[in-house]
């Protein structure tokens, strides 16, 4: 009897040890998938965190950077109408004195971009070129011409354009597309300084850019 009594206390303990070893399976299980599920939810919440903020700050960057500029010029009309092969000929002329404001802008909210989660890269697709504005003022000094050849809307267009050429050549030549150009590196280089932070890279042109330095190479628009 007491044979029979051992044997079924061995019975019980064995399967009460084995529903032990069950448990702490189950819950060794529930916390290795329990962990894996929210490693994974804070992986994908991290690459949304850091895509949202990327976002922001493109969009906090994608202002209009306006560089302004003032340019004068002084230059001389003449227009000659010739008669009678050339024998008789009736002049105008006028001095004239122009002064004009010039933006040159850059429209940041038409940057393209692309971001890859995945690999950690964004890509500036395309950069908008700048947009110059010319805004003359035009005043006429000694006028001089005759009944035969009178000032027209001809004149004024003509000088209209001459003197947008000439500012054109001028704005080329002048410090204030390359400023315009610095401040358009330096709003991009908020973006750069927010990948370099959080570990990704920036991608011009199938360029990496790490640096300043980099932006004023290969950001050339």
């Amino acid at each position: 009897m007491s044979q029979q009594t051992n044997s079924k206390v061995g019975f019980f303990g064995a399967v009460i040890e084995f529903r032990k070893w069950v448990v702490l399976l189950l819950i060794a299980l529930v916390l290795f998938f329990g962990y894996n599920f929210f490693k994974s939810r804070n992986h994908e919440s991290t690459i949304e965190y850091n895509t949202n903020l990327i976002e922001k700050q493109i969009k906090n960057v994608g202002k209009l950077v306006v560089t302004e500029g003032h340019f004068a010029e002084v230059l001389t009309y003449k227009d000659q109408q010739k008669y009678l092969m050339d024998f008789i000929s009736f002049e105008k002329k006028a001095l004239i004195i122009i002064n004009a404001d010039v933006t040159v802008a850059f429209d940041l909210s038409k940057i393209k971009y692309d971001i890859d989660e995945k690999n950690k890269t964004i890509t500036i697709l395309n950069i908008p070129k700048e947009e110059i504005k010319i805004n003359p003022t035009i005043k006429f000094y000694d006028i001089e011409q005759s009944t035969l050849n009178q000032f027209d809307g001809d004149d004024y267009n003509k000088i209209d354009k001459t003197v947008r050429e000439n500012l054109a050549k001028k704005i080329e030549k002048s410090s204030l597309k390359f400023n315009a150009q610095n401040r358009l590196i330096s709003e991009l280089s908020k973006i750069l300084i927010l990948t370099n932070t959080m570990g990704w890279k920036l991608e011009y042109k199938n360029a990496v850019i790490e640096n300043d330095t980099d932006l004023k190479i290969n950001l050339k628009v």
